[in-house]
C-alpha cells in the first residue's frame, strides 16, 4: 500500500460557481432521499424496532429527514457480543490491514462531500461552509489517525540491553462505547470511532438523536470499504436505554464520549464502580464543553479583535464547544469596542435557512435546545444590557437571532454556566492582570484566545491562561486535526488531545516483550 503524506483536506470555495453548482445539485439529491427509514446495525444485522424516532429540520420543524430505530438494553447485550465476537479476528488484523480501509473510507468521504456535508445542512442547520468543513475535518481524522497507527505499529525505541533482545508494542483494548453529539455530527463521530478502530477495537456507537441519519451515513461508508461486520456497530436510542447500559456492561473497555459536562461527569461515576465479572478498570475518554473567553487588551488591533469575537461566537449559532461565549475587554477600549462589535454582528451574520448558500448563521438544533437559551436570554436581561439579539426568528424553525449583553460580571449566571447557543457576554476587565484573572474564574478550560500587540502579554497568557487550546490574535474556534490538538482542562474533559499524536495512546496498551538471547 502506497501512503501519502498526511495532509489536511482544503475547504471548498462556494464563491465559485462549479462548487455552488455541485452543492445545489447534492441537496437537491439528499432532498429526494427525505424521510426514509434507517436501521441499528449490529454485527452487520440489520434490525427495526417497534419504536422509533423522527428526525427533523431544524429551520422547518415539519419536516422530516429521517426514520430511527429506538433502541433498548436488549440490543446493548446484543452489540457486545457481536463486538466482542469482531475482536478477535479484528484486533489480530495488522495496521497495515486495518488502515487501508480506514484510508478508503476517506476516499469514499471525500467522493460524497456535498451529499454529506447536504444532510448536515438538513439534519442539523449548518450553513454550507460550517458543513464542508465538518466533513473535511472527518476526512483528516480518518487519514491522519490511520498515520499514526502505521507510526504506532512501528518498533519502539528502548534502551539497549545486550544479554536480551526487547520491544514494546502497543495493542487494542478490546470492546468500546462511544456516545457522540450532534455539534459536528460527522467529524466527531468520526474521529471518536475510527480512533478506536484504527487501533485494533471494536466499537459500539449511540449517536446523539439529533444527528443519526448522518451516523447511518457513516456505517453506509465503512461498509462500501468494507470494514468487516461487528466492527463498527450502529445502536441509536435514548442515554437511559442505551447509553447508560453501554456505559456500565462489564465487558465493556472504554467509553468515548463528547457532549455537556454533567453527562461526561455521570459517565465518568458509572464507568470508576466495577460491576461483577468486570476484570479492568474503564478507561474514559471525555471531552464536555467549555466557557470560552477571547481577551481583548487595550494594545489589540481592535478590528480584528472584534472581527475574531463575532465569528467565534456565532459560528454554527454559537453551538461549538469552542465558541466564545464571553468577551473579556480592557475598560480603555471598552466603549468602542462594544460600538464596533455591534456594528460588525449585523455587516458579518446573515440570518435564515441554512440552505441558502450565502446564509451563515441558521437554527438552533432542537427544541430544548431553543428553551435553554431562550432562557438564559431572559436572566441576560436581568443580569446585563441587551445590545443586539435577545429576539427569536422564524416561527418555522428553532431560529434565535445573535445576542450581545454587556456589562456583565464576571461571577453571574450569564458568566459561568454554558448556554451552547448565540449568547455573547461582554465584560469589562479594569486591565490585562484582571482579564486574566476572570479568563480563569470558571470550572471550565476548554479554548481562550487573547489579542493584544505586546509581546511580554502574549507570553503571559503562554503561561497563565489555563485553557488546552490557546489563540493568540485569532478567533478561538477553527482547530485543525495535526495542527490544532484539540481538547480541554479542569472540567472541559480527561486532558485528552483529538487530532494530537498521542491520542491512540488512549486505545491502546503498552505490551513489553523480554527475551534472553541465549535462552
Amino acid at each position: 500500500m502506497q501512503v501519502k503524506e498526511f495532509k489536511n483536506l482544503s475547504f471548498t470555495d462556494f464563491s465559485r460557481p462549479d462548487k455552488r453548482a455541485q452543492m445545489e445539485a447534492a441537496l437537491a439529491k439528499v432532498r429526494g432521499q427525505l424521510g426514509r427509514e434507517y436501521d441499528i446495525i449490529i454485527g452487520g444485522r440489520r434490525i427495526r424496532s417497534e419504536n422509533k424516532f423522527k428526525s427533523c429540520n431544524p429551520a422547518n420543524t415539519a419536516e422530516v429527514i429521517g426514520v430511527m430505530q429506538e433502541g433498548g438494553s436488549e440490543l446493548v447485550e446484543e452489540a457486545v457480543r457481536a463486538a466482542e465476537k469482531a475482536f478477535q479476528s479484528w484486533s489480530r488484523t495488522s495496521a497495515q490491514e486495518r488502515t487501508e480501509i480506514v484510508f478508503k473510507m476517506a476516499d469514499i468521504m471525500t467522493e460524497r462531500r456535498y451529499e454529506l456535508a447536504s444532510w448536515m445542512v438538513l439534519e442539523v442547520g449548518k450553513s454550507w461552509v460550517e458543513a464542508d468543513a465538518d466533513v473535511a475535518e472527518a476526512v483528516d481524522f480518518l487519514n491522519y489517525y490511520s498515520h499514526q497507527m502505521l507510526d504506532l505499529a512501528k518498533p519502539q525505541p528502548l534502551v539497549d540491553y545486550p544479554p536480551e533482545e526487547n520491544e514494546l508494542v502497543y495493542i487494542p483494548l478490546g470492546v468500546g462505547a462511544v456516545i457522540s453529539p450532534w455539534n459536528f455530527p460527522l467529524a466527531i463521530l468520526t474521529g471518536m470511532t475510527f480512533a478506536g478502530i484504527v487501533a485494533g477495537n471494536t466499537v459500539i456507537c449511540k449517536p446523539a438523536h439529533d444527528s443519526a441519519v448522518i451516523a447511518s451515513k457513516l456505517m453506509e461508508i465503512a461498509q462500501a470499504a468494507g470494514l468487516p461486520d461487528g466492527v463498527f456497530n450502529l445502536l441509536t436510542g435514548r442515554g437511559p436505554e442505551v447509553g447508560e447500559p453501554l456505559v456500565v456492561h462489564p465487558r465493556v473497555r472504554f467509553i468515548s464520549f463528547t457532549g455537556s459536562k454533567e453527562v461526561g461527569l455521570r459517565i465518568n461515576e458509572l464507568a470508576a464502580k466495577p460491576r461483577p465479572d468486570q476484570i479492568w478498570i474503564k478507561r474514559v475518554v471525555a471531552e464536555m464543553g467549555g466557557k470560552d473567553s477571547i481577551v481583548v487588551d487595550e494594545e489589540a488591533d481592535l478590528d480584528a479583535a472584534v472581527e475574531g469575537v463575532v465569528r467565534s461566537s456565532y459560528g454554527y449559532q454559537g453551538q461549538k464547544c469552542s465558541a466564545c461565549s464571553r468577551a473579556i475587554v480592557a475598560d480603555s477600549i471598552y466603549d468602542l469596542f462594544l460600538e464596533k462589535l455591534t456594528r460588525k454582528t449585523k455587516e458579518i451574520i446573515k440570518e435564515g435557512d441554512p440552505q441558502d448558500p450565502d446564509v451563515n448563521f441558521g437554527p438552533v438544533v432542537n427544541s430544548q435546545a431553543f428553551k435553554k437559551i431562550s432562557e438564559y436570554i431572559e436572566i441576560g436581561k436581568q443580569e446585563g444590557r441587551l445590545l443586539a439579539g435577545g429576539d427569536k426568528g422564524d416561527p418555522k424553525g428553532y431560529f434565535i437571532r445573535p445576542t450581545i449583553f454587556a456589562d456583565i460580571d464576571p461571577k453571574a449566571r450569564l458568566a459561568q454556566e454554558e448556554i451552547f447557543g448565540p449568547v455573547l457576554s461582554v465584560i469589562r476587565a479594569r486591565d490585562y492582570d484582571h482579564a486574566l484573572e476572570i479568563a480563569n474564574n470558571t470550572v471550565f478550560g476548554l479554548t481562550g484566545a487573547v489579542y493584544s500587540k505586546n509581546p511580554e502579554k502574549l507570553q503571559r497568557a503562554k503561561r497563565e491562561f489555563h485553557v488546552g487550546n490557546l489563540y493568540l490574535n485569532r478567533g478561538c474556534t477553527g482547530a485543525l486535526v495535526g495542527i490544532h490538538p484539540f481538547g480541554g482542562f479542569n472540567m472541559s474533559g480527561t486532558d485528552s488531545k483529538a487530532g494530537g499524536p498521542d491520542y491512540l495512546l488512549l486505545f491502546t496498551q503498552a505490551k513489553s516483550i523480554a527475551r534472553l538471547k541465549d535462552a
